[in-house]
């Protein structure tokens, strides 16, 4: 264990982290809401520092990001832990519980993405922002050997830890899982405003961000879905948005949502959105390829087998010169 970041020494030797909003205060022997800081002996340590329990070449789509590097695969790693305690988790073995991990330092990190060819590093697969002094030092290393850094993640830290490390970080996918606080509360055990303002944090500090929402039927596959759309559009209708189709996993057993409630969605978000996607859905039900706003040519087709970027040229459309959102 290391010692974490972002947290103060108080009475009778507690601690209150302040890595996320959750401001844990927490009594010796005991661990935050994530249950990987943990107070010993009245100083915070983080127990994963270098733990994996998951590693991956990855097509950057599946993070997913469309318009970042597309046909590109991506070191993706994992430990274990979260802030968040969603009823619908589709990681809860790593997120939910201490899943058995091995231990890497950062350096082999970095020399398996160059081995590999990779575009740079992923954090994914539980949250990373707990896991986040070893994502800091990895990234800052990564940076050095010109790899990027993506983070795929719920959103919820506080605004001095992000600030910190988004100098390191080249892109995020970010969970805005419905748009109402009492979802997050009663669902996710956490609160909207500030996913909100990681988002646009993130996005003002210029790293390249793309937003997904998991579509669950009866709890935000209505006016949700109008609402997210419209708040995005508000920092930039150039965000891409990816709605991904649910599925029962862990503890929510609702039925999967239908394809008709998704292309509903899809069709209602690209009112105000450039850039709308599917996931968890067959190729074939569309949603899945990028046109061009000018003139509506496919300019990335995608499947299974990956990106056919034949209709994207230096960043622009082939067809007609205009340029696609995005780093290619």
């Amino acid at each position: 264990m290391i010692e974490a970041s972002f947290y103060r020494k108080e009475a009778d030797n507690k601690v209150k982290c302040l890595l996320c909003p959750h401001s844990c205060l927490i009594s010796e022997g005991r661990a935050g809401i994530c249950s990987v800081r943990v107070n010993e002996s009245g100083t915070l340590y983080s127990k994963v520092y270098g733990e994996i329990t998951s590693s991956s070449m990855d097509p950057v789509e599946k993070k997913p990001l469309y318009h970042f590097y597309p046909g590109r695969e991506i070191y993706s790693i994992g430990s274990w832990g979260c802030n968040f305690k969603c009823a619908f988790c589709q990681n809860w073995q790593i997120s939910q519980l201490q899943a058995p991990a091995d231990h890497f330092e950062k350096e082999e990190i970095i020399d398996n993405a160059l081995e590999n060819n990779s575009l740079g590093i992923a954090f994914t697969y539980n949250e990373p922002t707990v896991w986040y002094e070893f994502v800091r030092d990895t990234a800052k290393l990564a940076r050095g050997n010109n790899l990027k850094n993506v983070l795929v993640t719920n959103g919820f830290i506080s605004t001095e830890p992000l600030e910190k490390l988004l100098p390191f970080i080249d892109a995020m996918n970010i969970d805005l899982k419905a748009f109402n606080e009492k979802f997050y509360r009663e669902i996710c055990g956490g609160g909207i405003e500030p996913v909100l303002k990681s988002i646009e944090q993130a996005f003002r500090a210029g790293t390249h961000v793309e937003i997904t929402t998991l579509v669950i039927p009866g709890m935000n596959d209505g006016g949700d879905i109008d609402e997210i759309a419209g708040w995005i559009a508000g920092l930039s209708p150039d965000i891409p948005l990816h709605l991904s189709r649910y599925f029962p996993q862990y503890k929510m057993n609702l039925e999967p949502t239908e394809p008709d409630t998704m292309k509903t969605a899809f069709e209602t978000a690209r009112k105000k959105l450039k850039n709308v996607y599917l996931g968890n859905m067959a190729a074939a039900a569309g949603g899945a390829d990028t046109y061009c706003p000018a003139c509506g040519r496919p300019v990335i087709k995608r499947a299974w087998t990956g990106a056919d970027m034949a209709g994207l040229k230096n960043g622009k459309c082939r067809n007609c010169g205009e340029a696609i959102y995005g780093k290619f």
